[in-house]
């Protein structure tokens, strides 16, 4: 159900008066039309929740959006278009032979936008993993105009994880395939210009690519779900979770979902690309690009990157096994019975976080076999092994300690101020269960865990607000949805203190709110 008027809330404790503005999360929110279900859990329609925060009192509201999939899904009640793991049928209305033909249509990309809240020239759209986005009036979760990335530049898709320099200026990335190959694509929009547009409608104009990578594989390139950004570097990971391409053209007859596409295969091991940001030329020796190469593991969501004399200091999510992501299927999610929840979930692996350093300057005098990390306070290795390569080991940003909690994903930071700079906290959920069921401060200088857990309480990714008189990193709050599936109408915004990680208050909403993605503060004047 959505709440597209707010509602109040009941706080308990106290909600700083100086939090002024709105807490936007994204997610799925309906799984069902008529009979027909989702299969997994990336495809419910998108539910948008906007918790506004002015002088100590929180409102709620929700809204679905109404993308074309919602919208026909709800005229048909049953589901006519395809998402991540659920196939839509053929018509039941249609004769045997439209049925049969039906099949061979390439089914349209939904642009049912699940993932995440994002920024281009100032205003907010939701996004998922298409070539469609939605903009969105932040204010009353309305539905805009939808925006297709193919009308502006050569791509067929991009992420839900932007990045965004200190000048306004958006990154994303995103493919493109055709007969010259399949190549991954860093796409730059400009911030908005001094006269801002008048017009209510979307604004792209100015946006291109910057560098084009071309796949490694061509025929079985890399999916992934960001990217990493310091001051000055963009890096793409290209990792082994590989789509074939030839099952990706074949799944619609095949009545395949798109994550039966997706195979891990740690055979191709994990390629770093380094790319200067401002120029956009990847990393190369006489024109041959410099390769870094690490052993086989998977990331959806990066911490942090920075420079450090001559290095790249990247900080990540890592697990061992890209099988996961097929695996969170609503059925696996809503299993009967402790049992099967538990043997879900002790077969997954876990997420963790993990530190690469790259040298920045690799050229022909660079010696072979030496470890090139010369930095006294890392333990990351890489090491020339031949002309053109480089072979990079990690070091576990954690200690045992992060073990007990199951690893953790969603990592947040102090975007706004240490994004792509040095930095020494970072916020994130704990996976001692299915769904993060704690939430954590990690100081990476020091590797020591704050954790806040209770028993059938389950967080959504956190999300730092600084304070407006912040003179430290940790100066501010921590924002989380925190779900109660033990009691009905019981979920609650929680706000801790980032210093301590302590609870300051939180403010309980009278209706049920889903699981749900990534979420940002939208900060008033």
């Amino acid at each position: 159900m959505e709440t597209p008027d707010p509602i109040p809330t009941t706080v308990r404790g106290t909600i700083p008066t100086w939090i002024n503005g709105s807490f936007l999360r994204n997610g799925p929110g309906k799984f069902e039309f008529g009979t027909d279900r989702y299969t997994h859990w990336f495809d419910g329609m998108a539910l948008m929740h906007r918790f506004h925060i002015c002088e100590g009192i929180v409102t709620y509201s929700s809204r679905f959006l109404r993308s074309d999939s919602f919208v026909y899904n709800s005229e048909k009640n049953r589901i006519v278009v395809s998402e991540f793991g659920t196939m839509a049928m053929p018509d039941p209305c249609k004769n045997i032979f439209a049925r049969f033909f039906s099949r061979f249509q390439i089914p349209k990309a939904t642009d049912n936008a699940n993932v995440n809240f994002v920024k281009y020239k100032g205003d907010f759209y939701v996004s998922t993993e298409t070539n469609y986005m939605r903009r969105i009036d932040p204010q009353s979760l309305e539905t805009k105009d939808k925006v297709d990335w193919s009308q502006y530049i050569a791509v067929n898709s991009a992420t839900a994880h932007p990045h965004y320099d200190r000048d306004g200026a958006t990154y994303n990335m995103g493919n493109s395939y055709g007969k010259s190959g399949f190549f991954y694509n860093i796409i730059r929009v400009p911030p908005p210009g001094a006269e801002a547009s008048t017009e209510d409608s979307a604004d792209l104009t100015g946006a291109e690519v910057i560098c084009s990578i071309r796949a490694a594989e061509s025929r079985k390139p890399s999916y992934y779900h960001s990217f990493v950004m310091s001051e000055n570097y963009i890096v793409f990971i290209e990792q082994p979770i590989k789509l074939d391409l030839l099952k990706f053209m074949l799944y619609r007859i095949q009545g395949k979902a798109f994550h039966k596409v997706m195979s891990w295969e740690p055979q191709y091991g994990t390629i770093f690309h380094l790319v200067n940001r401002h120029t956009g030329k990847v990393s190369s020796i006489r024109l041959l690009e410099v390769r870094y190469r690490a052993a086989p593991m998977f990331t959806l969501h990066q911490i942090n990157a920075f420079e450090d004399n001559g290095f790249l200091v990247m900080d990540l999510c890592c697990g061992d096994d890209g099988q996961v992501i097929g695996e969170y299927t609503v059925e696996n999610l809503c299993s009967d019975g402790g049992a099967e929840i538990d043997k879900f979930y002790n077969s997954l692996c876990r997420n963790l976080p993990r530190r690469y350093v790259l040298p920045l300057t690799v050229d022909e005098q660079t010696p072979l076999d030496q470890n090139l990390v010369t930095l006294n306070n890392y333990k990351a290795t890489a090491k020339k092994t031949k002309p053109g390569e480089v072979f990079m080991t990690h070091e576990e940003l954690h200690d045992d300690e992060l073990l007990q909690y199951g690893g953790l994903e969603f990592p947040q930071i102090n975007y706004d101020q240490y994004n792509g700079r040095p930095y020494r906290y970072f916020y994130s959920c704990g996976f001692g269960h299915v769904v993060g069921d704690s939430l954590l401060k990690m100081d990476v200088h020091t590797k020591e865990l704050k954790v806040w857990r209770y028993p059938g309480l389950y967080p959504s990714e956190p999300v730092f607000v600084a304070s407006p008189k912040a003179t430290e990193e940790d100066d501010g709050v921590v924002l989380s949805v925190i779900i109660t599936p033990r009691e009905e109408k019981r979920t609650f915004l929680l706000v801790l203190d980032a210093k301590t990680f302590t609870e300051l208050g939180r403010a309980e909403v009278p209706v049920n709110i889903p699981t749900g993605t990534h979420g940002v503060f939208n900060k008033m004047g």
